[in-house]
This record gives C-alpha cells, sequence and structure tokens, in this order.
C-alpha cells in the first residue's frame, strides 16, 4: 500500500527523510500522487492547501517528506515599484515583493507592459513564492475577498 499524508507540517524542522521539488502551480494540492528519492507517496488533504519551501509530509509510515520549491522562469522588475506594483496587482498577477525588486513568473505581455510602464527586468530562474492573501490565505484566488457580501468590481 503506498503511504499517504493527510495534513501538512507548516515550517518543519529537519531531520528529513527526504524531499519533494515542486513548481508555485505544483504547490497548491488537495489530492496527488507524488514521487520522490524515497518513493511514491499520496497526498489526501481534507482541503486544498498552499505548500510553501519548508513545509513537509507526514506520512503514513513515518516518514517524513519536505516540500522544496522548485527554480522556474522568473522575471526580475527595478524600476518605480510602488507604480509597478499597482499595476502587476490590477492585473491579478501572483508577485513577490522585496525591497530593492518585484518577481513575477516570466510573461512576455506583463514584461512588454512593464516595459512601457519604464521598468528594467532581467529573466532568472528562481523558486517563485509570491505575497500571500491578506485575508491570511497562502494564495490570492481571483477576486473573491474571503468574505461574503454583494458589492460591484469595475475594471474598467
Amino acid at each position: 500500500m503506498i503511504p499517504h499524508s493527510h495534513h501538512i507540517l507548516r515550517n518543519a524542522k529537519a531531520p528529513f527523510d527526504a524531499e519533494v521539488v515542486l513548481d508555485y502551480d505544483s504547490r497548491l494540492l488537495r489530492r496527488k500522487r507524488l514521487d520522490c528519492a524515497g518513493g511514491d507517496f499520496l497526498v489526501d488533504l481534507p482541503e486544498t492547501a498552499s505548500l510553501n519551501d519548508g513545509d513537509a509530509f507526514e506520512l503514513s509510515d513515518g516518514r517524513r517528506i519536505v516540500v522544496r520549491a522548485a527554480p522556474e522562469p522568473v522575471l526580475l522588475i527595478h524600476g518605480d515599484l510602488p507604480r509597478l506594483a499597482w499595476h502587476i496587482g490590477n492585473r491579478h498577477t501572483p508577485c513577490r515583493i522585496e525591497p530593492d525588486r518585484l518577481i513575477i513568473r516570466a510573461d512576455h505581455v506583463l514584461e512588454a507592459m512593464l516595459h512601457k510602464l519604464g521598468a528594467q527586468t532581467k529573466h532568472a530562474m528562481l523558486p517563485f513564492s509570491p505575497e500571500g492573501g491578506a485575508y491570511g490565505h497562502g494564495r490570492t484566488f481571483g477576486h473573491d475577498h474571503g468574505h461574503s457580501h454583494t458589492h460591484a468590481h469595475d475594471h474598467a
């Protein structure tokens, strides 16, 4: 029987028995078969979860598998960061905000827009871990603010 995990150990402490390397999209999961050097295992969480680099799965056989964020194509953005961040956020694009740069996943359309706004960009291969949602969630999901009420959103 394949080992399984029903919960995540957040910011887990070593030692670990193996690691699983996942890109940003793959670190959002609920139920999935994953493989690593230690062998396959099944993730079966009660709800969809966003995993961070350093989180771990505790398997039914007692092993602990740490999650590592895979390097992926990103854009390093320099320039008028508050203005550029506003335009990136207005397009609901996940973004990592650092004191001296912004980081988004590589996208030629957004890169062209940023250049028109005066940004300097550079391509790189880095693990992508953008800012989480303002309501305590690990990810931002579209335009749902995590609360129930009706109001108009005009994106004109």
